[in-house]
């Protein structure tokens, strides 16, 4: 549980930046999740839902508050955006029943209600950065 160990449920993703640059990521992440709710994504609630963003390089950590700033000021929510921006110090990966959740159950009602649209808008927006 969370509220044991302070964890918060994120990817950490490992990528060539001649691929894929910092700034992508970054708008794949804003695009892609609620930035706006404390502690909560949809019906998901509690201290391990929280947005966050934890960097490993100054870059990155720049990059990050440039765009809730901008994200912020624009107005591109209907809400003040609340993702936290902090140090990576650990990454833990999940249980083996979190493992490829989705692909083991998309046709759970979470899976097929929750999951799949927001990956579909992955995929549309995403397309040309996806692995073929």
């Amino acid at each position: 549980m969370e509220k044991e160990t302070g964890h918060a449920e994120v990817l950490q993703i490992e990528f060539d930046p001649a691929v894929i640059t910092v700034d992508e990521l970054l708008e794949i992440f804003w695009q892609t999740h609620d930035p706006t709710t404390l502690n909560q994504q949809g019906n998901d609630i509690g201290p391990q839902y929280r947005s966050v963003i934890f960097y490993h390089n100054e870059q990155q950590k720049a990059r990050a508050a440039y765009f809730k700033k901008k994200l912020d000021e624009a107005k591109a929510f209907p809400a003040p955006i609340v993702t936290a921006i902090e140090p990576f110090t650990n990454f833990y990966a999940a249980e083996n029943y979190h493992q490829d959740y989705y692909n083991r159950n998309g046709s759970q009602p979470y899976c097929y209600f929750v999951i799949r649209p927001k990956l579909e808008k992955f995929e549309k927006a995403f397309k040309d950065k996806m692995k073929k």
